[in-house]
């Protein structure tokens, strides 16, 4: 294994050579400028000793799975007649624009005239019920013993962050290093999950301000990776919680991205217990991904990716053009599109080779997408139960996704936060308004929802007459 990994840097190395000149990404970190690769190139890794004879390939492709259909309301059954009723008035609310912009303001406003209690008691059955899982341990294991009857799995979230200017001294830093130890011993404590999974936001525990100074000195020089590994102390992963690193804006993103690879030296040895976050929707997020593959072989670690789209692009448009900087996201939807897809194929053809070293959550809404990782996992002979590739969705979102894809035995993770309407509230209004394209595409859920509801008020009235 030692040989082929060797015979992979050299053919990343060569890669970055030989790919003409590129510019030096804004959060390259410890490593000197790179190129951005082909995927043509990087696939051609597979004709190196690992890649399965044809006489397996084909079988593989005798294997595919049957094409998935999200097309039936009956994933829905499951569903209490309350829970597809309140789901349908969520999201109709969540369909109206001018709703989700001012969510905030509104939201605001309705607690001030109704007060902290009246607010909770009307926001409970509705939004917050919808998305959270809810408050004290009892009701976050209701919810989750409830997911877990369903084949879906939690990762629980603290929805705890900050951006600059929210900074409020390191007594809530504390506070939030606690929310998270806490979580972990909930992820491990309880039969959830065979293999749990929590997420983790680097600004819940250090202040915005000095990540994005850090992320910009280190654009200005490299840095020592193994300096940063001896700093830490401790240990992790010490109850086998696989912890997920959000990505954030890209002013603090090297910042958080330094952190997140020095975990994974240090802990990811025997797995992949920290996971970094790539946002497809960046131009640099394939360059950057290669990168920490790279990395990860070059320095003998696990790599865990978590890969999304991105919630951020109406602020990091907004930012760009205020200085006069070019926008760091793709100027389509299309070209997000094939950011993602080809990122999804990079990590499957090293995941086809080596499942034990790479892992990968397919973190999307997008029908297209899993598809296309449910066909090449076919394809390329990868167990949909192995562990290496799992799916993800927002609780209380994309249902019609999440529970197909776990009636088809493959393995589902929901995000799952939680707490009281306070300290969720920041979190759902920053949801809403950083996924609204998700939120307006809800119509075909919606219309699926509202099937099953017929469907049942039918048999309703067929019995009672």
């Amino acid at each position: 294994m030692k040989c082929v990994n060797r015979l992979v840097t050299d053919r990343v190395l060569w890669i970055y050579e030989t790919s003409g000149p590129s510019r030096r990404p804004p959060s390259a970190m410890m490593r000197s400028p790179l190129l951005r690769p082909s995927l043509h190139h990087f696939l051609s890794l597979r004709l190196l000793g690992t890649a399965a004879p044809k006489a397996v390939e084909r079988l593989a492709a005798d294997a595919l799975p049957v094409a998935l259909n999200f097309e039936d309301p009956s994933a829905f059954r499951v569903k209490s007649f309350g829970e597809l009723l309140r789901a349908l008035g969520v999201f109709q609310l969540c369909s109206v624009p001018v709703l989700v912009n001012n969510c905030g303001k509104l939201m605001s406003v309705a607690r001030t005239l109704l007060g902290k209690r009246g607010f909770a008691l009307f926001l409970r059955p509705s939004v917050y019920a919808q998305f959270v899982a809810g408050e004290s341990e009892g009701e976050i294991t209701h919810s989750m013993e409830k997911m877990s009857s369903l084949g879906l799995r939690p990762m629980l979230a603290v929805p705890i962050e900050e951006d600059l200017g929210e900074s409020t001294g390191e007594r809530r830093y504390n506070d939030n290093l606690a929310s998270m130890l806490e979580c972990v011993d909930m992820s491990h404590s309880n039969a959830w999950s065979k293999d749990p999974m929590m997420q983790l936001k680097i600004t819940a525990l250090l202040s915005p301000e000095l990540c994005v100074k850090l992320s910009t000195l280190l654009s200005e020089q490299q840095y020592d990776l193994d300096l940063l590994v001896r700093a830490m102390d401790g240990e992790a992963s010490a109850n086998k919680v696989r912890v997920l690193v959000d990505a954030e804006y890209t002013y603090m993103n090297p910042a958080l991205s330094l952190v997140t690879m020095a975990m994974m030296k240090k802990f990811n040895q025997d797995g992949a217990w920290i996971w970094n976050t790539y946002q497809c929707y960046l131009k640099e997020s394939r360059s950057l991904l290669l990168e920490d593959v790279r990395l990860s072989i070059s320095e003998s670690f696990c790599l865990g990716v978590k890969l999304v789209r991105g919630a951020y692009m109406d602020k990091e448009r907004k930012l760009a053009n205020s200085e006069g900087c070019s926008e760091p996201v793709h100027e389509s939807w299309e070209h997000t599109n094939d950011s993602y897809n080809g990122s999804l194929d990079i990590l499957l053809e090293l995941i086809s080779r080596d499942p034990q070293r790479y892992r990968i959550i397919v973190a999307t809404h997008n029908e297209e997408s899993v598809r296309r990782a449910v066909q090449r996992m076919g394809e390329l002979g990868i167990d949909k139960d192995g562990g290496s590739v799992c799916f993800g969705q927002l609780l209380g979102m994309c249902d019609h996704v999440s529970l197909t894809l776990a009636q088809q035995g493959y393995l589902v993770y929901k995000s799952v936060p939680y707490g009281s309407v306070d300290n969720t509230l920041p979190y759902l209004v920053r949801r809403a308004q950083e996924n609204r394209t998700v939120l307006q595409g809800i119509r075909k859920e919606r219309d699926l929802l509202r099937l099953e509801l017929h469907r049942r008020l039918r048999q309703g009235l067929r019995q009672g007459s």
